[in-house]
């Protein structure tokens, strides 16, 4: 039987830190410190429930992180 894969480790990052920076430097700055994959979504987009280790979501309005999570 093959091993059961192991998800990476993620950055240890507060993802609230995020929350108030212009979205190019937040993305910019994600990357920095190890996320493999940022994506920025309009506020009320619809996302599937799939968590996806090192990734990191902002919800990005008139160029600004309003909300940030994990997966």
């Amino acid at each position: 039987m093959a091993p059961i894969p192991t998800p990476p480790a993620e950055p240890q990052d507060t993802p609230d830190a995020y929350v108030g920076l212009d979205a190019e430097g937040a993305e910019r700055l994600a990357r920095e410190r190890g996320w493999s994959t940022v994506r920025a979504l309009p506020p009320g987009a619809i996302v599937t429930m799939e968590y996806l280790a090192g990734r990191l979501n902002f919800e990005v309005s008139d160029g600004t992180v309003k909300r940030c999570w994990k997966g």
